[in-house]
């Protein structure tokens, strides 16, 4: 999942990241809880930025879990931290929240890997992809789009 709408860049004078959701972000990120609700979370884990940490917080509280901050989904991590997560079979319906640049990384190796066609939609923030994984491999991806 990529974070919600946050404050604008060019206007946030400290850290970035301490930069929180903006109000639409705040409201995508409740409106995140009845797009998943069909889902059987078992985990949510997200970039340690507080505008991650938000966008995951509502829908974690829905399924009665605590978000796990994980450095390795910050911003400018790569994407292999993901990928971790796809190689732990204890790990199933699991969540997982961070930036525009690891998505853009994820969604090129899908194609590279031809788990998805090419893919021409913009990754807004608050929007998400669903990868299916068996064997630590991913084999399916579906795209949910911000809502």
């Amino acid at each position: 999942m990529r974070h919600a709408k946050a404050g604008s860049r060019g206007h946030w004078s400290g850290d970035d990241r301490k930069r929180p959701l903006s109000k639409k972000g705040e409201k995508q990120a409740e409106e995140l809880v009845t797009t998943f609700a069909t889902y059987d979370i078992t985990a949510v884990y997200s970039s340690p930025y507080l505008r991650c940490m938000q966008t995951v917080e509502p829908l974690a509280r829905a399924h009665k879990l605590k978000v796990q901050a994980e450095p390795g989904l910050a911003e400018g991590r790569k994407l292999a931290a993901a990928y971790r997560f796809f190689g732990d079979p204890k790990l199933d319906e699991v969540v997982l929240c961070t930036h525009g640049d690891i998505v853009w990384e994820l969604v090129e190796d899908l194609t590279k890997r031809r788990v998805l066609p090419a893919f021409r939609e913009d990754f807004d923030k608050g929007s998400t992809w669903v990868v299916h994984v068996k064997g630590g491999v991913p084999v399916k991806a579906r795209y949910i789009p911000a809502p």
